[in-house]
């Protein structure tokens, strides 16, 4: 059985059809999405229709969130507040009622057991959209913040945009870096791979070429709110 995790789409609909290009070339059984579809990028409605056109288990992250509800204070640095606000306001725009309820309606996490092997999924923490677990927490850190509230063999999350892959106590942590965002310094869409055979794991990161300039010209020819910024973020894959 080989499925595929994808995270942190945000709007970015161009990467999202390369990756779903390659997972197709890579006869994956199955795909899941660990959230952060539709706000930051030039297409959320064309991502939100992509991601539920897979017809599979999709979590709700902190910009799905940020959609239905909107950035509060605390939320974001004081200073990106009001601009980050502009950005969801503008992501709303372009959404209808139906996009905005069904990321509404979007579970925080789910859990699953495939050939032997359990798998747990959450955006950024089991108990939180919005705290972040960098690549080199230390180990007391991942085991206490990911693995106390669910047994599993492999638990998978997103939100940061910075792929790796971990093994600790006997299991397999994987963070799937960002589809449309990166902020690793490589400029392809990232997701992760994993393998499963009777009990048996194969993990892998896979990176995407695609047309960057797409969706950098879809920024400027829908008037985003903050062009300049993604633009940079998109070409140079960093904040």
């Amino acid at each position: 059985m080989r499925i595929a995790f994808l995270s942190d789409i945000h709007g970015n609909a161009d990467a999202l059809e390369a990756v779903l290009e390659d997972i197709n070339k890579k006869q994956a059984d199955k795909i899941y999405v660990l959230g952060d579809i539709a706000y930051r990028g030039p297409e959320p409605k064309r991502s939100i229709a992509q991601i539920q056109s897979l017809n599979t288990t999709v979590i709700k992250g902190n910009a799905d969130e940020w959609v239905v509800r909107g950035v509060q204070r605390g939320e974001v640095p004081d200073q990106a507040l009001a601009l980050m606000q502009k950005e969801q306001a503008w992501t709303v725009s372009q959404l209808e009622e139906k996009d905005i309820d069904y990321l509404s309606g979007l579970p925080d996490q789910a859990t699953f057991t495939e050939s032997g092997v359990t798998f747990h999924l959450f955006h950024a923490t089991p108990d939180s959209l919005f705290d972040v677990v960098l690549p080199d927490a230390d180990e007391e850190k991942i085991a206490t913040t990911f693995m106390q509230k669910e047994t599993a063999d492999v638990y998978l999350y997103g939100h940061i945009h910075k792929a790796y892959i971990r093994y600790l106590n006997g299991r397999t942590v994987i963070n799937t870096g960002s589809v449309g965002l990166p902020f690793d310094g490589t400029s392809k869409a990232s997701y992760a791979m994993v393998d499963v055979e009777n009990g048996s794991i194969s993990t892998s990161i896979e990176r995407v070429k695609y047309d960057i300039e797409s969706p950098i010209e879809k920024y400027k020819e829908r008037q985003y709110p903050n062009t300049e910024m993604m633009e940079n973020i998109i070409r140079n894959a960093r904040v």
